[in-house]
Parts: structure tokens; C-alpha cells; sequence
């Protein structure tokens, strides 16, 4: 009977959830990046290849903290200069919350 319930409560959000994502929005228009933010996007990027490829295991605890440091630095960055992408989670937590309570 709990599965029958869960499966059934599944369904209906996803059913519930579906057409509201699919829902046709308009699209904004992205502004035109200028050289500089184009260059600055690049070398943001480098950088952040930089730290993938380095080895964190020689580092010291403090350098780690650093380095975490300056890729939230570089990401809150490039999402000024971007826009970056927002996603809306909302129904996600709803349903988790759903789950946890039906368990």
C-alpha cells in the first residue's frame, strides 16, 4: 500500500509540474559582452583550468582555502558579466519535502 502511495504521489507531481516548466516564457536578450568582458571571460577560464590541472594533495590547508576562495571569486565574476543562469528549484524542494514526509 506505502508504494502504491508514493508512486502514485510521484506521478501526480510530476503531472502537476511538467506543464508549468514547459509554460512558453519569453526570452530575454542577452546584452553583447565588450571586448574587455570577452578578454576578462577568457582569462577566467584559464585560470580556472589552471586550478583543475594543479595538484592540491602538495598544498597546505591555507593554500586550499585560498584557492576555493578565488573560484567563488571568479564565479560570482562571471556571473556579473554574463548573467549566468538561474534555475528554479523550487519544485524540487517541494518534492523532496513531499518524500521525506510520505517516509
Amino acid at each position: 500500500m506505502k508504494k502504491l502511495v508514493y508512486f502514485l504521489s510521484v506521478m501526480f507531481l510530476m503531472a502537476a509540474f511538467v506543464p508549468a516548466s514547459t509554460a512558453k516564457t519569453p526570452k530575454k536578450e542577452k546584452p553583447e559582452l565588450t571586448e574587455e568582458q570577452k578578454t576578462r571571460l577568457v582569462e577566467i577560464e584559464n585560470r580556472v583550468e589552471e586550478i583543475k590541472a594543479s595538484d592540491f594533495s602538495d598544498m597546505s590547508k591555507e593554500e586550499r582555502k585560498e584557492m576555493r576562495d578565488e573560484l567563488r571569486e571568479l564565479k560570482k565574476e562571471t556571473k556579473e558579466i554574463g548573467g549566468g543562469v538561474y534555475l528554479s528549484v523550487g519544485a524540487i524542494i517541494i518534492i523532496l519535502l513531499i518524500l521525506i514526509l510520505i517516509t
